[in-house]
């Protein structure tokens, strides 16, 4: 289907977040009223999304709640025409401390959010996966046939999640469509993520103390993850698929970091550190995104380079080296 996002209502959970907070503001500037449900908190913060410009964050509907209510969840989907799922918890260390949170949120709120869309009767609900429910790379580059396998609570969490969507869509004939997107980095990005915790240590200090170098990723500039999620809702070809999205290209974690140390202009030593490293078992080797039904499907592919989007990535953090904390592990 061809969508005129003009005034059409939409409903993002995790707007707050990374890829959220993007995707709401892209939805803003093609003319959509958006709903915004972000996670309850009584400060009223309502995270990634107060960095938007007031113009635009005046023209966003803010919900407050928690997926795991399923009234709430019920509430904020009455009225909506296209859901975008990407409320979750979903830091790795995270779900190793915290494993009974992190399925509850991912696994119950997930249900909440189709249940409330089946109820509702969506034209179109977007569910979020990501790369890690495939593990360690039995072969590459990775497709959607590949094995899922749950290396840690997190990936077990969204692999559940996933298979619920898969469900609705197969029981209730409910238009899901699952993307499932690789790394993805870019502005407003907290330093949970390997690119942040690089960048503003090499901003700060003269060592760089990271996890595991010698694992592979597969990074998305995080405009055009965004344009993919948009994608993926015009396409009527997408109801009942899995699609990729990445790059179709690997680079190590420890290549990374010399990257940035060099386009940041810093002579920074990187070190690995064991307390950060995952354990053996759960650590993802290798990911290499696939992401051939992308283009077939979507016409859609990455327009920013790696060093390009790194680029900006660095000139935003720099900006606002305020809001982290470089010398706390952020899990």
């Amino acid at each position: 289907m061809c969508l005129n996002w003009n005034k059409r209502a939409v409903l993002v959970t995790g707007a707050g977040g990374f890829i959220g907070s993007h995707l709401t503001e892209q939805l803003v500037e093609l003319g959509a009223n958006v709903k915004a449900f972000v996670r309850y908190n009584s400060r009223n913060d309502w995270g990634l999304l107060e960095l938007l410009h007031k113009d635009k964050l005046d023209r966003i509907e803010v919900f407050m709640g928690d997926l795991k209510d399923a009234d709430a969840v019920r509430h904020v989907a009455k009225e909506v025409d296209i859901l975008f799922h990407l409320g979750a918890l979903i830091a790795i260390p995270y779900s190793y401390i915290h494993p009974r949170e992190t399925i509850e949120t991912n696994v119950l709120g997930t249900l909440n959010v189709l249940t409330a869309a089946k109820e509702t009767g969506v034209e179109k609900l977007v569910h979020t996966s990501t790369s890690e429910v495939y593990g360690t790379a039995r072969y590459v580059p990775i497709d959607e046939d590949h094995p899922l396998q749950g290396q840690s609570p997190y990936s077990a969490s969204k692999i559940g999640a996933d298979k619920i969507a898969e469900s609705f869509y197969n029981s209730f004939d409910l238009p899901v469509a699952i993307i499932r997107p690789f790394n993805t980095y870019g502005p407003r990005q907290s330093a949970r993520a390997v690119i942040p915790t690089i960048i503003t240590q090499a901003l700060t200090k003269e060592k760089i103390f990271l996890g595991s170098l010698h694992p592979t990723r597969d990074y998305t500039y995080v405009h055009d993850v965004a344009e993919a999620f948009i994608k993926v809702a015009e396409s009527s070809k997408s109801i009942g698929e899995v699609i990729n999205i990445g790059s179709n290209f690997e680079i190590l974690i420890g290549d990374l970091a010399e990257k940035i140390v060099s386009l940041i202009g810093k002579n920074a030593e990187i070190i690995a550190d064991t307390s950060r490293v995952r354990p053996q078992d759960s650590e993802v080797e290798r990911l290499w995104c696939d992401n051939t039904k992308a283009k077939r499907l979507l016409g859609w592919e990455p327009k920013t380079s790696l060093e390009e989007g790194l680029k900006k990535t660095i000139e935003w953090i720099s900006e606002h080296i305020h809001l982290y904390k470089p010398e706390i592990y952020n899990r």
